[in-house]
């Protein structure tokens, strides 16, 4: 009997320290703890720089345009930033309006978008956004598009009690005719189960999925969240709107016909969402813990978890990729964009200085369908800078490149276009497929 307990103990010790040793492994690996020097995949040369997007936090293709949010005021990321813990200067941000702009990817230019009926907003800290088409416009004619606004709290003071939610982040609604050169304000949405949200994912105009990315919003529980993937403590949260507010003349509330709910419980640092295979498929990235997870949307609205990809980075703002140009169907992958050195980042975060020597260094992992059973997905570095020419990245997307206006017409290339929640400018590279 003694002999038997000893053996299980032993063996419950063996299995432990197994586990832990790799999940310790792992997120030393995904926190860049190994990762001392990150090289420059590009030369100088290779790299497009698209002017006027500062600090565009995530990026979306619909329709053969690039649509991004982005800061104008260079300093205030680096000040107020409740994604990144930064919560000084909540009066500056107060006052402070981002700004949403559209991409051509064919001319490399930035379009800046003009705010109407937004006026009585007084501040915009942008994050996540994402597009969806008007359903009540020929395809392709306008679009709606929903912004994450991490305003102040107006009722937080500096003796307010601990524990206080300095932010009151909410969602913004805004209606574009595509082409113009405006971008009209819906409405504003808020419920007190949007508490850190980091991205949206857009199932259509009155219902989409937002994403809180911590639990704990500062301080050491937060950072020991990040680090611990089984700190499960963050959740997706399904919003419904009331129709008539997207169309109502007067004002709306930002509660007015709002219906959250929970969609996903649990999860580990829920973060950047994107679109993947089908209408139905959601993109979830667990960000600290480098996972993609892949889900599926059913008619009621409820997201089943059907799969996971494992990065060697965090994985901020995943997107799918299908080439238009490929003759086999299955020809695409998932973009997987993250930080290569996160454990700095804590510190790099608060420098607004891009001199020197480099910060945030990028790396962006291309997951295609495996060759083997045994090899699901197949993922290949497709991009990485020492964060001298983007420093941070948070979003990537790739645009096809017709090959018949190519040299080589067996070539298969596309644009890759990135950008970084601290990034100076989007870049663009040209990549192989």
């Amino acid at each position: 009997m003694q002999t038997s307990t000893l053996l299980t103990s032993s063996l419950v010790a063996a299995l432990a320290a197994y586990y832990w040793g790799e999940l310790v492994f792992r997120t030393m690996t995904v926190m860049g703890v190994y990762r001392w020097q990150v090289p420059k995949m590009y030369a100088d040369d290779d790299i497009v720089y698209i002017d006027d997007t500062h600090h565009c936090e995530d990026v979306h293709y619909h329709d053969g345009l690039l649509y991004t949010a982005c800061e104008d005021n260079l300093d205030l990321r680096f000040k107020w930033f409740p994604p990144l813990g930064h919560f000084d200067e909540p009066e500056v941000a107060a006052k402070s309006k981002g700004s949403i702009h559209v991409v051509d990817p064919n001319t490399m230019t930035s379009r800046r978008l003009e705010f109407q009926n937004f006026d009585h907003v007084s501040g915009f800290i942008t994050h996540g956004i994402d597009v969806v088409p008007d359903p009540n416009r020929p395809s392709g004619k306008a679009v709606y598009i929903v912004a994450i606004n991490h305003l102040p709290n107006p009722k937080w003071t500096a003796t307010s009690p601990p524990g206080t939610d300095r932010a009151k982040s909410r969602l913004e609604v805004f209606h574009h005719e595509v082409g113009s050169s405006t971008l009209k304000h819906i409405r504003s949405v808020w419920s007190p189960l949007i508490r850190t949200p980091n991205d949206v994912f857009a199932l259509n105009p009155t219902t989409f999925f937002v994403s809180n990315d911590h639990y704990h919003r500062e301080g050491i529980k937060r950072m020991l969240e990040d680090v611990n993937f089984n700190a499960r403590y963050t959740d997706v949260v399904k919003i419904e709107l009331d129709p008539s507010t997207l169309t109502s003349s007067s004002f709306t509330a930002e509660k007015e016909g709002v219906t959250a709910s929970i969609a996903i419980p649990s999860i580990h640092n829920s973060n950047g969402m994107g679109h993947g295979r089908t209408d139905r498929e959601i993109l979830i990235a667990s960000c600290a813990s480098g996972i993609l997870n892949i889900g599926q949307i059913d008619d009621k609205g409820n997201i089943t978890i059907t799969e996971q990809i494992s990065a060697e980075i965090v994985i901020d703002n995943p997107t799918y990729f299908s080439d238009p140009y490929s003759k086999e169907s299955q020809k695409g992958g998932f973009l997987l964009p993250g930080v290569a050195r996160p454990l700095t980042l804590a510190k790099s975060a608060r420098d607004p200085t891009y001199e020197g020597e480099p910060k945030d260094p990028a790396m962006v992992w291309y997951a295609t369908p495996g060759k083997t059973p045994r090899e699901k997905w197949e993922q290949r570095l497709v991009f990485s800078d020492d964060g001298s020419r983007l420093r941070s990245i948070s979003a990537s997307v790739m645009v096809g490149i017709d090959p018949a206006t190519q040299e080589d017409k067996a070539k298969r290339q596309a644009w890759l276009f990135m950008s970084g929640f601290i990034s100076k400018s989007m870049i663009a590279v040209k990549v192989g497929l």
